[in-house]
């Protein structure tokens, strides 16, 4: 008998299973032969949210929660933070290696290249009302790219997936700042070529009359921000992304179903949620009730702990130095300090110490969002951009992986047996 197996004994049958282990996991299709009679569909695994379900291998992102640690194709997330650019970061997400100054220079001329939107999609903007929720709004404008790019659906060309990547990466942050600007009934303003990508967009936000004097203390850290955001393994709108996309469509309707996951409170909303609670509690004086109504079950920690992290999530250490950094230029925002002091008292309250909730990605983002002059509503939108080049490589390595088929899910069918039909004059 082969070591790498697990023996399973069915103790409605007394039938002996021995079932491979690879990778530490047993494939949910060897447990199929476990069944009582010929004609039972055999056992299957009912695992709700996927909560121990891999359902893809993957070559991108390594995560250990229970030692926070976080890398980006073996490269740890303190290191690329603090030394890579976005785009950067993106070709190695991508392309599995960090770029060469050819490589890079090729990348970003690419992308420089298509940053412009069509004249159309200005029209299709203008279309939604002034206070239409930012998020809605790139769902919209992102699902619609499909119907201007056509040749995004032949999947099966590398080089034309190359090209809708590199439009998706080009055009979003473009799309992001007329969304932007949309809500404030301001003109758009140009995408500038000779601005590098963070740049660009900022400028894309923020000019008023073709001025605007750039922060590079700002700009860092808003580039700092979207690399920490750039993947995350398997989460929801990941998920989202590959599943859609194992339908065969184009990648542009793929990357609106990771938007739309991401609009969900659960998933980009949560440092919005932050910053409402802070609001909620309103002053450093209040934390103590704040945190035994949280105790009592009251209310809910927000910007704490994580589906994935059991420590000190490692995105949360460097965005705290960030936040350091930002507010030495915009000066103190008065929820930092309730943020500080709620952080130092929930870290040494064995309540949460034992619960292991410890601060994550969206404790100290959306303080320093806010900082940089971004409404809270806008966040998610950054999120998304930041998650882009994300989407795009757990696409594209979807499409490669001869495993996957398109998604279809088992149930456990839970409704009432057949049953005739009853007429209306019955019923």
């Amino acid at each position: 008998m082969a070591s790498e197996t697990i023996t399973i004994i069915d103790n409605r049958t007394g039938k002996q299973y021995d079932v491979p282990i690879t990778d530490e996991t047993v494939r949910a299709i060897d447990l199929r032969q476990i069944k009582v009679k010929d004609d039972d569909f055999g056992l299957m695994t009912y695992d709700p949210a996927f909560m121990n379900t891999a359902a893809c291998r993957s070559a991108i992102t390594f995560i250990d929660g229970d030692r926070g640690i976080l890398r980006y194709r073996g490269y740890p997330i303190e290191q690329i933070a603090d030394k890579a650019s976005f785009l950067e970061v993106a070709y190695l997400l991508n392309e599995g290696e960090l770029p060469t100054k050819p490589q890079l220079e090729q990348w970003t001329g690419d992308i420089q290249y298509h940053t412009y939107v069509h004249t159309n999609i200005i029209k299709f903007l203008e279309g939604f009302r002034y206070d239409a929720h930012p998020m809605g709004m790139l769902l919209g404008i992102v699902g619609a790219l499909s119907t201007f790019y056509p040749d995004a659906k032949h999947i099966d060309d590398p080089a034309n997936r190359y090209a809708q990547r590199v439009r998706l990466m080009a055009k979003l942050p473009t799309i992001a700042a007329y969304i932007f600007r949309h809500s404030r009934g301001l003109p758009y303003e140009l995408p500038r070529n000779d601005l590098d990508y963070i740049g660009n967009f900022v400028n894309m936000t923020f000019s008023i009359g073709g001025k605007h004097e750039p922060n590079p203390v700002l700009q860092k850290a808003l580039e700092i921000l979207l690399i920490l955001h750039a993947d995350h393994e398997q989460n929801c709108s990941t998920s989202a992304v590959r599943a859609v996309g194992s339908s065969g469509v184009d990648p542009f309707s793929a990357v609106s179903a990771g938007i739309a996951a991401l609009y969900g409170p659960s998933h980009g909303g949560a440092n919005e949620a932050v910053l409402v609670m802070l609001d909620e509690i309103g002053s450093a004086d209040r934390i103590p009730a704040f945190i035994d109504s949280v105790k009592a079950g009251h209310g809910r920690l927000m910007g704490f702990g994580h589906r994935v992290y059991k420590s000190y999530d490692p995105r949360a250490k460097l965005i705290k130095a960030v936040a350091d950094d930002v507010f030495k230029q915009t000066g103190l925002n008065p929820k930092l300090e309730i943020a500080l002091e709620l952080e130092r008292i929930a870290l040494s309250d064995e309540y949460f110490i034992k619960r292991k909730l410890y601060p994550n990605v969206d404790f100290y983002s959306g303080l320093i969002y806010q900082a940089m002059g971004y409404p809270t509503d806008y966040f998610t939108v950054l999120f998304a951009m930041g998650r882009l080049p994300g989407w795009l490589a757990q696409w594209e390595e979807m499409i490669n992986d001869k495993e996957q088929k398109i998604a279809r899910p088992r149930q456990i069918f839970t409704g009432k047996d057949e049953r005739a039909f009853v007429p209306m004059a019955k019923r």
